[in-house]
């Protein structure tokens, strides 16, 4: 009899993450795999593109719980799981990343005594200011298995007094997708169509609150971003947040009279990989993006004071850089005065295979014996 497994889609890197195992559990005849998205990213322009982008289809279930502060999104991701999961009881459920939604299907589970794992365990930024990490502990904490991408993840845990038999390393899912649709990455016509030149050009994307939320801050990174376009032309696919902070602050009119600025509307999955495989440099606050330029051995300059993913760092080709800094850094990496890096072990785009082997060890043992698989 196949196994039933919910697996929990929330937000554009979850999906990234998703698609992979849930193409390799569909095609498995010993799962049963059913697809409950929480709705935690709403806008049809970011959200579904990736769907269908990714070839993943209608949610099995769709909590559509859309925004709020994060007490609201949490809570009603629990309320509105629990239903679903009460009435069609998964065997295991698959949470993703470190959006609410992770967590709070992760405590719905364990109150409901649902074998829970965590896909992308063990990253810790050791900063508790972001709620990213909150949700990496809470998650963690309660989930039964744990998923770790890097090296780094299994010395968290071991560091947290996890037990190393709830620790499995299964390498890093994001980059199956990435070789998922590496065809229709590589034929896709984005950056063509937007006039752009391979090696010629760099990719920013930027959306979190201590980058856009405040208009000092906001104000110095374009200021660098002007800087730094006078070098290299930079495509700038504007999240909402920022675009709409920029208007408040009087900034848009401004970015968009740069002639080497170009901002367009956010981007699905094939078409912004398109543009960043073929880009000199990537300029992000995000985390996904990390990884991705590390695999592709592009240099990565990372807007923030700390990252969850340290292995782009000490492996990879990714550094952290203070706004102020932007563009001398940017020159570094336009002259070849960056790290080269190389991919971390089980980087390699079969993490989705190595998914399925241990769920099927871990149901031949059962849940309670989970140290004897």
């Amino acid at each position: 009899m196949a196994s039933m497994i919910h697996l929990i889609a929330a937000a554009r890197p979850n999906f990234m993450k998703v698609a992979p195992l849930y193409h390799a559990l569909k095609a498995a005849s010993d799962f049963e795999v059913k697809l409950i998205h929480t709705g935690q990213h709403y806008d049809a322009n970011m959200s579904d593109a990736f769907f269908t982008d990714l070839g993943l289809p209608r949610p099995d279930y769709h909590l559509e719980v859309g925004s709020g502060t994060h007490a609201q999104q949490t809570g009603n991701v629990m309320i509105k799981y629990e239903e679903v999961a009460m009435t069609d009881r998964p065997d295991w459920t698959v949470v993703v990343g470190d959006v609410n939604s992770t967590a709070a299907v992760a405590m719905v589970c364990a109150k409901l005594h649902i074998p829970v794992v965590h896909l992308e365990a063990g990253l810790r930024s050791g900063d508790r200011s972001m709620p990213e990490e909150v949700n990496r502990l809470v998650t963690d904490a309660i989930s039964d298995l744990l998923w770790t991408p890097s090296a780094d993840g299994d010395a968290h845990l071991a560091a947290e007094g996890v037990p190393a038999w709830r620790v499995e390393r299964v390498g890093n899912i994001m980059l199956d997708s990435y070789e998922l649709m590496s065809e229709k990455i590589a034929t896709d016509t984005t950056m063509r169509d937007l006039g752009l030149t391979e090696g010629q050009y760099g990719v920013v994307t930027m959306h979190r609150p201590s980058n856009v939320d405040d208009k000092d801050t906001l104000t110095l990174l374009v200021d660098e971003f002007e800087k730094v376009s006078a070098s290299v032309a930079l495509v700038f696919p504007v999240h909402p947040r920022t675009r709409g902070n920029m208007e408040k602050f009087g900034l848009l009119e401004r970015v968009k009279g740069i002639n080497g600025i170009h901002l367009i509307d956010p981007l699905g999955y094939i078409q912004f990989m398109n543009l960043v495989k073929s880009s000199a440099l990537a300029i992000t606050d995000s985390g996904g993006l990390q990884e991705e330029t590390t695999y592709l051995g592009l240099p990565c300059l990372t807007l923030r004071p700390n990252t969850e993913r340290p292995a782009t760092i000490t492996e990879g080709t990714n550094k952290l850089v203070k706004p102020a800094d932007l563009s001398t850094e940017v020159a570094k990496a336009l002259s070849g005065d960056w790290p080269t890096g190389c991919r971390p072990d089980l980087w390699d785009g079969k993490t989705a295979a190595r998914c399925l082997e241990s769920l099927r060890a871990c149901i031949a043992v059962g849940p309670a014996n989970l140290q004897n698989r």
